[in-house]
């Protein structure tokens, strides 16, 4: 019998699955129809679309390490507190969505799945903490989410992972995607701002500006601290133009920067590198019953825990 090669000798390497789940849970309240409600009367319409992304997810790739960010911060966050406009452009979420978003991390943890949400950190930062303390036991990272903020944490083995396209891609995939490297996304979007997250950028640089500057100069800093060879940049269109934009706005730059770049250092409940624990059958049964989940449903969830499926005792999905 032949050596195994090195390859084939090598070990799988640990992965460690995190999950954006705000992207879904909206996703799910404007596609799905509007005729789920719970034993109260409420839409539970996001809650049935997030559950059958979470299935897919869980049946698809059988994470054994896992974690699930919420956003709670959506006006207390940290960033508030420097630049109070951040994110001042999204409307609040109505209540019947709020009271959807409480029951999706009630099913997370009825799984056995870590769930992360914090008052003064965006789910990105939870992700980006998460990972970065996994990383320390070993692990790397499969971020599900198309989120573009989110490709600045992908190492060299890390993964993102654009579930409802079915696209994933690493850190060398970035270039292709975004036009800058990986490790360059917060720079990048401290240039041309982010109108999602009402970041203002650099006024009069976009992205294929953005994109050259720092293809010549690396980085934020070294194009700051170099910006008067930027008018001889003879394929930069208005490069005279762009050098004064960068230095009349050099301050708001920074600060863009600040605001784009994702925390390494927030609290994070639970342990590194977040083993998926055993289900809780008393509270999966609680909510397949509150939420109204149909029998196929109800099937897949018990299925998905290695627990008996118990039919539904009334349903109406």
């Amino acid at each position: 019998m032949s050596p195994l090669s090195a390859a084939d000798a090598a070990p799988a390497r640990r992965r460690l699955y995190l999950v954006d789940a705000s992207v879904y849970v909206f996703r799910a309240w404007h596609s799905m129809p509007n005729e789920f409600h719970d034993a109260d009367g409420w839409p539970t319409n996001a809650v049935h679309g997030f559950a059958r992304f979470l299935l897919e997810l869980v049946e698809r790739d059988r994470p054994a390490h896992i974690v699930v960010a919420f956003d709670e911060a959506l006006d207390s966050c940290f960033r508030n507190r420097l630049y109070p406009a951040y994110k001042a452009n999204r409307e609040a979420a109505p209540d019947e969505l709020r009271r959807q978003f409480a029951h999706c991390k009630a099913l997370c943890r009825a799984l056995g799945l870590t769930v992360l949400a914090h008052a003064d950190y965006e789910a990105d930062d939870l992700i980006g903490s998460a990972l970065h303390a996994a990383r320390g036991h070993g692990f790397d990272g499969v971020i599900v989410s198309a989120d573009k903020d989110l490709s600045q944490l992908l190492g060299e083995h890390d993964e993102q992972w654009d579930f409802a396209r079915g696209l994933r891609w690493g850190a060398v995939g970035v270039p292709a995607r975004h036009g800058v490297r990986a490790d360059q996304i917060a720079d990048y979007l401290a240039l041309t701002g982010d109108a999602v997250d009402n970041i203002p950028g650099v006024p009069g640089i976009g992205a294929k500006s953005a994109a050259l500057l720092l293809g010549h100069f690396g980085t934020l800093d070294a194009l700051l601290a170099r910006v008067d060879e930027v008018p001889y940049l003879s394929s930069l269109r208005g490069a005279a133009r762009c050098a004064q934009q960068l230095r009349a706005n050099r301050e708001q730059a920074l600060l863009c920067r600040e605001l784009a770049t994702i925390a390494l250092n927030a609290p994070c409940d639970g342990d590194a590198p977040y083993a998926r624990g055993e289900a809780d059958a008393a509270a999966l049964a609680r909510l397949v019953d509150d939420l109204r989940f149909g029998p196929l449903t109800r099937r897949r969830l018990h299925a998905a825990c290695g627990l008996e499926f118990l039919p539904a005792r009334s349903t109406t999905a």
